[in-house]
């Protein structure tokens, strides 16, 4: 996902318009040494599959079990589905480079994998504030909370959010792709993510910065704004609540979320609100690696362990009956 990059100084390449265009690109991924790549594998396979299956789980529970279709469920299988979409996007390739010689991808390829990408990766930020606005209103408006989070406003706020990834991924992209690409075509990445690829472009990237920047702060600051601005009136509420009792059990109903935002938000803020001469290619794919994989391995967990709706769901689906939880 990309939202905002370091002003670089304008890069050309000699003589690049008498040069042909690149027509692939090499991922060079983690590490040349096949030992290592084999490991790799093996612990990315296992952190896919358990993905895949762990979100694949919790949108499911939600669809079956209708205790579960309340506005929090709803978009917290968006968040599931976005999640298990975003780590298809890149895993399943970077599991065929780690252990093939070719490490190719074609410019085509890598044009829509970077669109996708950013498409998921945007519309999860606004997500993540729809679901803030809805713990907001849970807790500071228990009463109207039927009225107000009506199944029209949550089709609305994951509408507008899928919207916004679409078009802010399509400028994105369109940018970024539209510069000549002559070579060298090694990406020192395990997926075409813009900011390793705008390296190899053979002409000024300036006017990216600045779209980037602008797109950045709509992108990031807006909804991380929104969240806070949510979680300082439910901590508000939540510290009039007179019993300890209430305020763990009002409290409880935002942890999950604020662990998940806190995972995904932080690591995009490094990465991409940095100074330029801070970065290092190393440290960019591990970054993205935790964004991009380990979040949406860990945030069935988080859910699944502090929610008892989610494991009630769970044990009722496999036909364990509630007396003997």
């Amino acid at each position: 996902m990309s939202f905002s990059f370091p002003r670089r100084k304008a890069t050309h390449r000699q003589s690049w318009k008498n040069q042909s265009s690149v027509t692939k690109f090499i991922l060079l991924g983690f590490s040349r040494n096949p030992r290592t790549n084999w490991i790799l594998f093996f612990l990315f396979l296992f952190l896919y599959l358990f993905t895949v299956l762990g979100n694949g789980l919790i949108v499911t529970l939600i669809r079956v079990d209708a205790r579960l279709h309340t506005p929090m469920y709803f978009f917290l299988s968006l968040l599931s589905l976005l999640d298990l979409s975003y780590a298809t996007t890149t895993v399943p390739q970077m599991l065929i480079h780690l252990v093939s010689e070719s490490k190719t991808i074609s410019y085509v390829g890598c044009v829509i994998q970077m669109y996708v990408f950013l498409t998921l990766g945007i519309t999860e930020t606004w997500v993540f504030a729809a679901m803030a606005y809805d713990r907001y209103v849970a807790i500071c408006y228990p009463l109207h909370y039927g009225v107000k989070m009506s199944q029209t406003l949550c089709v609305l706020l994951a509408v507008s959010s899928a919207l916004c990834g679409l078009t802010c991924a399509l400028v994105y992209t369109v940018f970024a792709m539209n510069l000549p690409y002559c070579g060298p075509n090694e990406i020192n990445h395990f997926f075409c993510e813009i900011p390793a690829v705008l390296k190899l472009a053979c002409a000024d990237t300036s006017l990216n910065d600045q779209v980037d920047f602008i797109l950045g702060f709509i992108l990031l600051l807006i909804p991380l704004s929104l969240i806070l601005a949510s979680y300082v009136r439910i901590f508000t509420a939540i510290l009039k609540i007179r019993s300890t009792q209430g305020q763990i059990k009002a409290f409880s109903t935002c942890a999950s979320h604020i662990t998940v935002v806190t995972m995904f938000c932080i690591p995009c803020m490094v990465m991409y609100m940095r100074p330029g001469s801070e970065a290092s290619p190393e440290d960019d794919k591990k970054l993205a690696l935790f964004y991009s994989v380990i979040s949406a391995f860990l945030n069935p967990i988080i859910y699944s362990l502090r929610n008892k709706d989610v494991k009630r769901a769970f044990f009722k689906l496999v036909g364990i009956s509630e007396d003997t939880q």
